[in-house]
């Protein structure tokens, strides 16, 4: 089964049902409609949900709109969105940045 990875403060926002999207860059799993996901917390790596994909857009960070800041948690600026990104994937992240938009439910919390 694929996995995904989350901060542990992250998870806890989709634990609660208020985190519902995630962006990933270089998604090297090829993520699609209807895969079933194990969800782990990223410094523990233990599982605390499995959900199933609802919806896949890939697209430019630039490009990015409502529909796709929607169950995603919000950033201050831009510039904290890129430094974020940044630090997750160790490659600098700017507009131009292709970003993987995945919608999800939950079908099990651990």
């Amino acid at each position: 089964m694929k996995t995904l990875k989350f901060r542990k403060n992250l998870s806890e926002l989709i634990l609660k049902n208020e985190k519902t999207t995630t962006w990933r860059i270089f998604d090297d799993k090829d993520i699609q409609i209807d895969d079933i996901i194990e969800f782990l917390v990223w410094e523990t790596k233990e599982q605390f949900a499995v959900a199933r994909i609802i919806d896949v857009v890939e697209k430019s960070f630039k490009e990015l709109d409502e529909k796709d800041l929607d169950g995603h948690e919000k950033f201050n600026s831009k510039e904290e969105m890129y430094a974020t990104y940044t630090t997750y994937y160790n490659k600098t992240v700017d507009e131009n940045t292709i970003v993987k938009i995945i919608k999800f439910e939950l079908i099990e919390k651990r």
